[in-house]
C-alpha cells in the first residue's frame, strides 16, 4: 500500500505529459497494489478518488511541496481501503441483481424486466429519488395505469419497496444496499473518521 501510494505521489509530482497523467497514475497505483499482493486487485480505486477529488488534490499540493509524505499515505490509505469497500459492496450488490432476476424470471412481464435491468443499471444508489410510475412509463412504454400495476405487482412479488403513496409512491429495489464511507486515516496510521459518502 505504501509503494502505490509513494509511485502515485511521484508520477503525478513530475507529471510528464501534457494530459492523462491523473488516469496513468492510476494505473500505477493499482498496478503497484497489484503487485504488492502478488495477484491482480479488484478494486474501484480511481472511482473512489474521483468522489474525493477535492482532498486528492489538495493532498498531492500538500505532499507535493516539501519531503514529508505521511499525511500523504495516510490519505491513500483510507481511499485505498474506502475503494476495497466501495468494491466488495459492488460486488455483492451484483450478486444481489443475480439472485434476484433468478427468483423473478418465470413471474414478470418483459416490461417489468425491462425496467428492474434500468433500475440495476443505476447501480447500488438507484435512481435519485427513487423510481416514479411516470419514470417507469417513459422507460417501458407502458400506459400510466398498466405502469401502476406493474410496479405494484413487483412489489407484491418483494422485487421493489416502495415508499410515499399515489402520486408521490417512489419505487427502490429490494436489495441490500451497503452505505459505502469515506475512510480517515492519521499519520500513525490509526483509523480516525468514518463517515457516509453518501447525500
Amino acid at each position: 500500500l505504501t509503494r502505490a501510494g509513494i509511485a502515485h505521489l511521484y508520477f503525478e509530482c513530475i507529471h510528464p505529459f501534457e494530459d492523462g497523467n491523473g488516469r496513468i497514475g492510476r494505473a500505477i497505483a493499482e498496478k503497484a497494489l497489484a503487485q504488492g499482493l502478488g495477484q491482480p486487485t479488484l478494486t474501484a480505486l480511481a472511482a473512489t478518488i474521483l468522489t474525493r477529488r477535492k482532498s486528492y488534490y489538495e493532498a498531492l499540493e500538500a505532499a507535493n511541496k516539501g519531503n514529508e509524505i505521511t499525511k500523504w499515505l495516510a490519505w491513500f490509505a483510507g481511499v485505498a481501503i474506502e475503494a476495497q469497500r466501495r468494491t466488495t459492496d459492488l460486488v455483492e450488490f451484483l450478486i444481489d441483481k443475480t439472485k434476484l432476476l433468478d427468483r423473478l424470471r418465470d413471474q414478470i412481464n418483459q416490461r417489468q424486466e425491462k425496467g428492474l435491468l434500468r433500475m440495476f443499471r443505476e447501480g447500488p444508489e438507484g435512481f435519485s429519488g427513487g423510481l416514479s410510475a411516470g419514470k417507469y412509463a417513459t422507460i417501458t412504454g407502458a400506459s400510466p395505469a398498466t405502469a401502476t400495476r406493474d410496479l405494484v405487482d413487483l412489489v407484491d412479488k418483494g422485487a421493489l419497496v416502495r415508499a410515499g403513496e399515489r402520486k408521490h409512491a417512489r419505487y427502490q429495489l429490494n436489495v441490500r444496499v451497503r452505505s459505502a464511507q469515506q475512510i480517515t486515516i492519521n499519520e500513525r496510521g490509526e483509523l480516525i473518521g468514518r463517515q457516509s459518502s453518501r447525500g
